[in-house]
């Protein structure tokens, strides 16, 4: 059998830069993800001609504000990794440590297997702020008292909040469930960093992104288009409905005790709508709930990688979902409609990788077949 010599000129030496290994391995990982790149961006291609016969023209401000989000956290675990790896291993000296460590070439090559997945992440989230600002034009918000009698259909004639009230109706618990709220904007940073980055199977880190990413554009784009709703905390103010009005009494009442962190958010919402403002966190929608739907995700894709993640992001999404129920962002089945959309996807989006690796497994065996030369 046969070997390359190492002294070859086709084998690189160590210093030369990227060897052939590290290219391999590049391609073999984008061709992997092909179809997240693929399905992502012709979805936000057809929506932008869409939202283009509407005189709304696409802009780079949002993707450069969400760029920025991605870096600073990029930086804050760039801090807290060299912190703990000083303390863990007590260098001579910390700056060469810490050089060899950051600057070595299979840390560029991981960083350079990530970009593809983190230019989508960076494009998708204001994207979708374009498309959830764009509902009205659409459609109209016609869909809350519908969502209102489901809600009372499941609770035996009740609103939700009211039959969750006696047991989160405290203005500390409030706090704390809206402090949380606000957390689950970490999943959409550091926690997509993670499946980015970490060392972890492949086809759970396809899935994950591909789930997430037409998450954002099927449930937060066309399903929240077809179903607008503005949600128990809107329809008050935009709709004239009186339903929620005990439940937002409540909240600024608690807000006199201890701060209640969304209600300054509803507001900033309110004057945006107002506005139209378009920009990175801007539109109003309640059906489906984006927070539930994303919270899930991560509790059906960490428990592949861990299970006492997957155990801790099970409680994290069912805190998420009531809620989204206790602060008057949502129905009840706001959740319950996110929680069965993220499964469907989740399901079309493991078929489709694996259909993709089939390919490519066939591609990768009709090559080996046609390159194989016959003994002579």
């Amino acid at each position: 059998m046969s070997t390359i010599s190492k002294a070859s000129p086709r084998a690189p030496s160590s210093d030369t830069g990227v060897s052939y290994r590290d290219v391999g391995a590049l391609t073999r990982r984008y061709l992997g993800e092909i179809p997240i790149y693929v399905i992502s961006l012709t979805l936000m291609s057809f929506c932008i001609g869409l939202l283009m016969t509407y005189g709304i023209s696409p802009s780079l401000g949002g993707a450069l504000v969400n760029s920025q989000l991605f870096l600073m956290f990029v930086l804050i675990l760039l801090c807290y990794d060299s912190t703990v790896q000083i303390v863990r291993h007590r260098p001579k000296s910390p700056i060469s440590f810490l050089r060899e460590r950051y600057f070595a070439k299979p840390l560029w090559r991981e960083i350079a297997a990530g970009l593809p997945l983190i230019a989508i992440a960076i494009l998708v989230l204001p994207f979708f702020s374009k498309m959830k600002s764009a509902i009205p034009l659409f459609q109209d918000y016609v869909w809350d008292q519908a969502f209102i009698d489901w809600d009372r259909a499941l609770f035996f004639g009740n609103d939700p909040w009211q039959v969750l009230q006696p047991v989160l109706g405290f203005p500390i618990v409030t706090a704390f469930l809206a402090l949380l709220y606000h957390l689950w904007f970490l999943l959409l940073y550091p926690g997509v960093l993670f499946f980015v980055f970490a060392r972890i199977d492949s086809r759970v880190r396809r899935q994950f992104f591909l789930t997430y990413v037409l998450s954002w554009l099927l449930i937060g784009g066309l399903m929240a288009t077809l179903l607008a709703s503005v949600g128990p905390c809107f329809v008050g103010p935009m709709l004239g409905n009186s339903t929620f009005d005990a439940q937002m009494a409540y909240l600024y009442a608690a807000n006199e005790e201890v701060p209640i962190m969304v209600l300054s958010v509803q507001e900033m919402l309110l004057e945006r709508y107002a506005n139209a403002d378009s920009g990175l966190g801007s539109g109003i929608t309640a059906m489906p709930s984006m927070h539930c739907a994303i919270a899930f995700l991560y509790w059906i894709a960490v428990r592949r990688v861990s299970s006492k993640w997957g155990a801790f992001f099970g409680v994290f999404f069912f805190i998420t979902w009531i809620s989204s129920v206790h602060l008057a962002y949502h129905y009840a089945v706001d959740g319950l409609v996110s929680l069965l959309a993220v499964a469907a996807i989740w399901w079309a989006s493991q078929r489709i990788i694996a259909a993709w690796d089939r390919f490519l497994e066939a591609r990768a065996q009709a090559d080996l077949r046609t390159n194989t030369v016959p003994a002579e």
